[in-house]
């Protein structure tokens, strides 16, 4: 029985199957910097083609090196408080060498240049490790786990029909599907929307009501003054 023999074999073995993870997964981060110029170059930037078994295999290889050049991330900003501008081998750049400025910036930069040796052993390629540390690190900084995705092709591989899929980093032509509203929630909106509909009649009519009143009263006291100037030019006349 196969108990806890997790994974799939592939047709590989042990370790045709390691390098064939590498190699997939170095290319996979090197399609997120397009070159055009290329000759081979791919036609849609952070994704790659290859079967179903193969794609979910790789997904966890590739989370895994993400995860750990975020780890890194805060190392490299403590850093950065210590280090220099300036040229190497240059005096401004000997004296920051011999002064304890070094020492600290020494001291901050020991773990993530530890994160980035285990990435490199992993994938053999300074420019995937570049990209990864540099790119994708900072773009899924906010992002808890499931940074890639795969997505079955409806078409299959010629030669020997097998089940091809998309695997591709998130974050870039994301579906945002409208969420569905329940038959309730429509009727408790629909109920709102009358009362609040039913309170703008009455405020307006209460309102129509007051300017009405208002109007009245003003009418009443400028009869009231004309009668009362009338009763004075009366009584002057006399």
């Amino acid at each position: 029985m196969r108990h806890r023999m997790r994974g799939r074999k592939l047709g590989r073995n042990a370790s045709h199957r390691k390098a064939m993870f590498k190699n997939m997964a170095a290319s996979f981060i090197k399609t997120v910097r397009i070159d055009e110029d290329a000759e081979n170059a791919p036609k849609v930037s952070g994704r790659i083609t290859t079967t179903v078994q193969k794609a979910k295999e790789l997904r966890p290889f590739i989370e895994k090196l993400i995860t750990l050049a975020k780890k890194a991330q805060p190392h490299l900003e403590k850093a950065a408080q210590f280090a220099t501008s300036a040229d190497k081998n240059s005096s401004e750049w000997k004296s920051w060498r011999e002064s304890e400025q070094w020492n600290e910036w020494n001291q901050a930069i020991a773990p993530a240049l530890s994160y980035r040796r285990r990435a490199f052993s992993e994938l053999r390629d300074n420019e995937a490790v570049d990209i990864l540390f540099d790119e994708l690190a900072e773009r899924f900084a906010e992002r808890n786990g499931g940074y890639t995705r795969v997505v079955r092709l409806a078409t299959v591989r010629l030669g020997d029909a097998g089940e091809q899929a998309i695997i591709e980093f998130v974050g870039e032509r994301d579906r945002i599907k409208p969420k569905k509203r329940s038959a309730s929630l429509e009727e408790s909106s629909e109920a709102t929307t009358t009362d609040e509909a039913e309170t703008e009649t009455t405020a307006e009519s209460e309102a129509a009501t007051e300017e009405a009143v208002e109007d009245s009263a003003e009418t009443a006291a400028a009869e009231d003054d004309a009668e009362t100037e009338t009763e004075d030019d009366s009584e002057k006349e006399k």
